[in-house]
């Protein structure tokens, strides 16, 4: 780009807003250019409003520290900087779907982390190497906005980025039936152990709506747009459970799963070594190289050993092997605030560039 976009971080001070700053610190698209959090931050420098809560797994970059951090609630005035905004704020749903409204309405395009608006029937939840082409709904957003640029897209929630591409890599197979168990990480509760100790060696077997999430945002990526709204697909049918464990980064997920036709191992394993996207046909900043990797030791993957595969981006796949209920099972991995959170929305921000529905105001 000739140019960079100007981009403004919705929710700045939290552990995701932090990730946002981590991945377009220096990013070849996009500069930050507006940091804007709670009332209780605006005015702070970047430096003291996260004074003693810098949570991420990398230094500060030197350029946002003395960056003043404004009210998020001020919409107007963030958005007059801003090409665009990334928003991870920490508010209700009604809250979180009302604010990005009002920025995509100052004709700022908003790619969003939240859950706020992933069941909003025209607004694209997207995992760029599966369904990208969902993006063409946002012409149909814009005219119930009654915005000529301004428009909403979320990525999907981090537990299912462990597992959801293994069934895109799959769908030749018809998979019908997934069984899941995921077990995430404390960081996607945005804690790390010095803010949640008695996680240590602990385990808790509910993570409030995680399940839903879990069984049903599949199904809308893996629907179709009709009538200028996504309808969600039928199948697969998906139950889960979502266990909270003490790994720092790192979802991992255990499913069995059911296919209409019966592929072989070999035919498994090399659909997903083979699956890739427009993301890597277009060489976009954070696609991996390679999407899925297959892992054929018994003992992978591992969170220690994988779960930075591809800087964080990649999903690894192991121990798939035939099951006595179902027809196989297999384990997955992701790192759920790279490619599960910000990492995840960079990407989408990234397509939509490529897709000329983010350019300069």
């Amino acid at each position: 780009m000739n140019e960079k976009l100007k981009v403004g971080i919705l929710g700045a001070t939290g552990m995701v807003g932090q990730r946002f700053i981590s991945l377009l610190a220096d990013h070849p698209y996009f500069e930050i250019a507006v940091l804007a959090a709670s009332a209780h931050s605006a005015g702070k420098t970047y430096a003291e409003a996260v004074e003693g809560k810098w949570k991420i797994d990398v230094d500060m970059p030197e350029i946002v520290k003395d960056m003043i951090v404004r009210d998020v609630a001020d919409v107007e005035n963030v958005a007059k900087d801003v090409d665009m905004c990334f928003s991870a704020v920490a508010m209700t749903k009604e809250e979180i779907k009302a604010i990005e409204e009002a920025y995509a309405k100052t004709e700022t395009p908003v790619v969003s982390n939240n859950s706020a608006h992933r069941w909003t029937p025209d607004v694209p939840m997207v995992i760029p190497e599966i369904n990208s082409d969902h993006f063409e709904v946002i012409e149909f957003q814009k005219k119930r906005l009654g915005t000529k640029r301004g428009f909403i897209a979320v990525k999907p929630n981090c537990s299912i980025q462990s597992y959801a591409p293994a069934i895109a890599a799959w769908k030749q197979f018809e998979p019908t039936q997934l069984c899941v168990s995921t077990y995430q990480a404390i960081s996607g509760a945005g804690k790390t152990f010095g803010d949640w100790p008695e996680m240590i060696g602990n385990i808790i077997p509910y993570i409030g709506g995680e399940e839903e999430k879990s069984e049903q945002e599949p199904l809308k990526i893996f629907g179709h747009i009709e009538d200028g709204v996504i309808v969600k697909a039928e199948a697969p049918q998906i139950t889960c459970q979502c266990i909270r464990v003490p790994v720092l980064n790192g979802h991992t997920a255990t499913v069995y799963i059911n296919f209409a036709k019966k592929p072989t191992f070999e035919e498994l394993v090399q659909a997903l070594r083979d699956f890739k996207g427009p993301a890597q046909d277009l060489k976009l900043p954070h696609a991996p190289e390679h999407f899925i990797q297959y892992l054929e030791e018994d003992n992978r993957p591992q969170v220690q050993l994988d779960v930075n595969y591809e800087g964080g981006m990649g999903v690894s796949i192991g121990r798939l092997r035939p099951d006595t209920m179902f027809d196989w099972k297999f384990v997955g991995l992701s790192h759920n605030t790279l490619r599960g959170a910000a990492g995840g929305a960079v990407e989408c921000a990234e397509m939509l560039v490529a897709k000329g529905y983010i350019t300069k105001k």
